[in-house]
């Protein structure tokens, strides 16, 4: 655990939106924060009014909402005018194939203006959307599509002759495929932008109750079928407060967040909290490029930045150096999400960047941001920081009577959370049991082992089935992969448990190295025995293997239960996000 403490500046809370942690938790309510939007008459609320129109009807309309930057890095910006008219448009296009209010529609697309304006057009028009990723093979896409019912799927000619054109007389319930290059489309194959522009740009938003369905995610297990988290209308309340106070979004921002919407990340506070609080979005349809992200900070004047803690190890291993060749100095809030960022990420931010990024915690289940490292806080590196306010984190442990607080500081124990915030699940689709085994004792039971400290910072541990049992000791394998990329040769690593007649399981570590270091015998020495020394004989690795590339999901989280079952010979589970992976 990282003992550096960064402390705010002057002028970082001068510009805070939260002034005070303990003040604004104090008087905080979910109420108060449903205040910050409009809503619609009869107390009606809908995700795409108030990310949208609700601009427009305030005079807001000629603001750039979207700044879409080709692979070319050519620019085409949207405003809020043209974005409200081509919602409505998409809207008009889907109840003209008669598609109702509560219908699933699906998109599966790259970073394109069609997936942004699908977004929100499916949400107008009072249907459920569930966004796919791009690079989903044929069976990920069929299993999302089947749980959820898919009914509409907006996609390009190419992804659905690859991925959908074959698994297609296996969806039943899918009944219009839209594609945005459609041109010459048969009866099947409808062409989305002819309908576009036939449809009219006026559009009446539904008026959806805070309770209706809005968005379905899909979250991977350990094994089984993937998971769909059911999301509400209500949810833009917890999206706009945390987009407002944990990324310290204002209005005259120019926000990137880099993660793709086919990821809850990528909807939450891709699309939804930057435009609930009328920032301009920065969107790169490229994939990522060191030079290319410190082009588009610089160039684009980029003031709010929330990324992943891969992307940001990439950018260590590509060196410091091309950071300095570019302006970053609008650069005012960094932060960080999608596994816990190591400290030495934040104290290298510190003195590449000249700020450090925030870490925060959550998961498709919550929503939204749970736990943050705020604008008007200090910044303990390796810590989520501290809850939202209006949310109410504990450490439990799970005892025959249920779950139970453990309030001892630095206990090790579940983290957990008190039900009721606006954008937690509201089920999972068709598995109302394993929603049930979420909660216990009025607690959300995240499955992540975490700690909490005498100033109520938390600190992650890893998940509960991934803590390794060695000689007693109780093992955070998030402690030891930040202690290994501390070494100067050491880009990534991923640590294990492997079973050992005496210990019971000792340490194991698969490492991917920085350019211009060699896999021998020697380094490998060298970091054990920088692990030793950081973390005694222990709890350092007993064994390291060297790997050009770790196992990930599409979005960035390396999959320790992979190399665990592989190590172990053991069935590998959902692997439909797999992304990279070097055997």
């Amino acid at each position: 655990m990282s003992q550096d403490v960064i402390g705010k500046s002057a002028q970082d809370l001068a510009q805070a939106n939260m002034q005070d942690y303990a003040t604004e938790s104090a008087s905080f309510s979910w109420d108060k924060a449903r205040e910050l939007l409009d809503g619609l008459p009869g107390g009606k609320l809908n995700i795409a009014y108030e990310a949208v129109d609700r601009h427009v009807n305030n005079g807001g309309g000629d603001k750039t909402a979207f700044r879409l930057i080709a692979k070319d890095e050519s620019t085409t910006d949207i405003s809020y005018r043209d974005l409200m008219h081509l919602t409505n448009r998409f809207a008009n296009a889907l109840q003209s194939l008669g598609v109702e209010k509560g219908d699933r529609v699906y998109s599966l697309l790259g970073r394109v203006p069609q997936l942004y304006i699908a977004v929100l057009g499916t949400l107008k028009a009072g249907c459920v959307f569930s966004p796919l990723f791009s690079a989903f093979g044929p069976e990920p896409v069929k299993a999302r599509l089947e749980i959820g019912g898919g009914n509409v799927l907006v996609t390009t000619r190419l992804l659905y002759k690859r991925k959908v054109a074959p698994i297609r007389d296996q969806l039943p319930e899918l009944k219009r495929i839209l594609l945005i290059d459609g041109e010459d489309a048969d009866q099947d194959l409808l062409d989305l932008a002819k309908l576009m522009d036939a449809a009219s740009e006026d559009f009446e938003v539904v008026a959806t109750d805070p309770e209706d369905l809005a968005l379905l995610h899909f979250t991977s297990g350990t094994t089984g079928k993937p998971k769909g988290a059911m999301h509400v209308h209500q949810a833009v309340v917890a999206h706009h407060y945390t987009g407002r106070t944990a990324l310290d979004l204002h209005p005259d921002d120019v926000f990137w967040c880099t993660a793709d919407p086919g990821w809850v990340t990528g909807t939450s506070y891709g699309i939804i909290a930057p435009l609930t609080n009328c920032v301009t979005m920065i969107i790169d349809e490229a994939e990522f490029d060191a030079e290319r992200w410190y082009r588009i900070l610089a160039n684009h004047k980029v003031n709010v930045w929330y990324t992943a803690p891969t992307a940001i190890r990439m950018l260590m291993k590509a060196g410091g150096d091309l950071a300095k060749k570019e302006d970053l100095s609008n650069l005012r809030f960094m932060a960080s999400v999608g596994e816990p960022l190591n400290p030495e990420a934040v104290l290298w931010s510190v003195d590449v960047l000249g700020k450090p990024f925030h870490d925060n915690w959550w998961q498709t289940e919550t929503g939204g941001i749970m736990i943050a490292n705020y604008a008007c806080m200090d910044v303990k590196p390796g810590s989520m920081g501290k809850p939202m306010p209006g949310i109410e984190a504990g450490i439990v442990e799970r005892t025959e009577n249920g779950a139970q607080e453990v309030t001892k500081p630095m206990a090790l124990g579940e983290l957990a959370l008190r039900p009721g915030w606006p954008s937690m699940m509201r089920g999972y689709l068709h598995e109302e049991e394993r929603y049930k085994k979420a909660f216990s004792n009025g607690w959300y039971l995240s499955g992540d082992l975490a700690m909490r400290d005498s100033d109520g910072y938390f600190w992650f541990v890893g998940r509960s089935d991934d803590v390794i049992k060695s000689a007693g000791h109780l093992i955070g394998p998030f402690e030891v992969e930040s202690a290994l990329i501390e070494h100067e040769a050491v880009a990534e690593a991923a640590v294990i448990g492997v079973p050992d007649e005496t210990a019971g399981e000792i340490v194991k570590a698969f490492v991917a190295l920085k350019p211009g270091f060699t896999a021998d015998e020697d380094l490998r020495l060298s970091i054990v025995g920088h692990a030793r020394k950081r973390l005694g004989p222990a709890v350092a690795p007993k064994e390291i293997v060297f790997r050009d590339n770790l196992p990930k999901t599409r979005s960035g989280k390396i999959m320790r239960r992979l190399l665990k079952a592989r190590e172990l010979g053991l069935p590998e589970g959902d692997i439909s996000t797999l992304e990279s992976d070097e055997k």
